[in-house]
């Protein structure tokens, strides 16, 4: 199989998959910087999910795209809902007092055992943010905060369903949603841990692309489980939008990557002709076959390259190559660097 010299870029499809390698020509000059403030008995499953969807999206991009930093109100260790103590790195007092620059954004962590007594300090905190234009958001109950600080008044907001009575009780001017996310460029609020992934992913796309949003997907997404039941791990043919055959033939391709198969065996084994086969990738993928094909082993290269010792010419054979030079040539036409280059980078980072 050839190498496909005037395509460069990878197709949609395997972009997200290899995005955290590829040279970002629209890197940010500056990083987004965003602080939990942890309440007692915060809810240590949706902070974890928020702050894991901000470090994927550093590790999607050659250049980091957010910091975050950890807020106690009043006092470190702040104890989570799992009797966990959380060490802060700052508290709410660091900022009102000057000593420390305001965040971009600002995400209260709310838990199920939260109080929901107006926290004073916390209120004033929150409005400062606010006349600073810092984006403010909670996380399942955190929304109490914000409407505590007046911040919620004749808007609407995501939070736990447990806590819906009391915020119209007490809050006659917020709205309250039945969506689990409510996420606008001022306002981001969420209604428990898994929205609370969900909160971030629509904040990372509103400020990063599209693009970013799909490669962690593509990372956080593989053992996702459905009302199926189904707990096999996802595969990038998965996807059941896709044509069966065209489906099978993308596990035929996956199945032999170091013996690659020729366009005819594939489209003999379906039982379609290659025009068939050309159209399908065309129309359902917007690449060629063999084009991805080529991406696929070469994801396949980069993958043993970055966690594994063997010899670049052992990694080239495993992947259907016949020679080391053309796939290092190949390699090098879709990563900016040599396979060498790529690991050395790669594990010096």
């Amino acid at each position: 199989m050839t190498c496909i010299k005037d395509k460069r870029h990878f197709s949609s499809l395997m972009r997200d998959t290899n995005s955290p390698f590829l040279a970002n020509e629209d890197a940010p000059l500056n990083t987004t910087t965003v602080g939990f403030v942890l309440q007692e008995h915060f809810s240590m499953m949706a902070f974890t999910a928020a702050v894991d969807a901000l470090i994927t999206a550093n590790l999607v991009r050659t250049t980091p795209l957010f910091s975050y930093q950890t807020l106690a109100v009043d006092s470190s260790p702040v104890t989570s809902d799992l009797g966990i103590g959380i060490a802060a790195q700052d508290t709410i007092r660091d900022f009102t007092n000057g000593r420390h620059k305001l965040p971009n954004i600002l995400v209260v962590c709310g838990g199920y055992r939260c109080s929901t007594e107006q926290q004073p300090h916390l209120s004033q905190f929150l409005k400062d943010a606010q006349r600073h234009n810092v984006t403010i958001g909670s996380l399942w109950n955190g929304a109490i905060a914000l409407a505590h600080a007046g911040l919620l008044d004749d808007q609407e907001c995501a939070l736990h369903p447990d806590n819906h009575a009391f915020m119209q009780e007490h809050f006659p001017r917020v709205r309250v949603s039945d969506q689990v996310i409510v996420s606008d460029q001022a306002r981001l609020t969420s209604a428990g841990p898994a929205s609370a992934l969900e909160m971030m992913l629509s904040m990372i796309g509103q400020t990063q692309g599209t693009e970013v949003v799909r490669a962690i997907r593509e990372i956080l997404s593989c053992d996702q489980t459905s009302e199926n039941s189904n707990t096999c791990l996802s595969r990038i043919g998965d996807d059941p939008c896709l044509p069966q055959n065209l489906r099978d033939i993308m596990e035929l391709m996956a199945a032999n990557i170091e013996e690659p198969m020729s366009m005819e065996e594939l489209s003999a084994i379906i039982g379609i002709s290659r025009r068939q086969l050309e159209r399908l990738f065309q129309n359902h993928l917007d690449t060629s076959p063999s084009r991805y094909y080529l991406e696929l082993r070469l994801t396949h290269a980069r993958r043993l390259l970055m966690q594994s010792n063997e010899p670049v010419t052992n990694i080239a054979l495993a992947c259907g190559f016949v020679t080391s030079s053309h796939f290092s040539n190949c390699f090098k036409d879709y990563f900016g660097l040599s396979p060498s280059h790529a690991r050395d980078k790669f594990k010096s980072a």
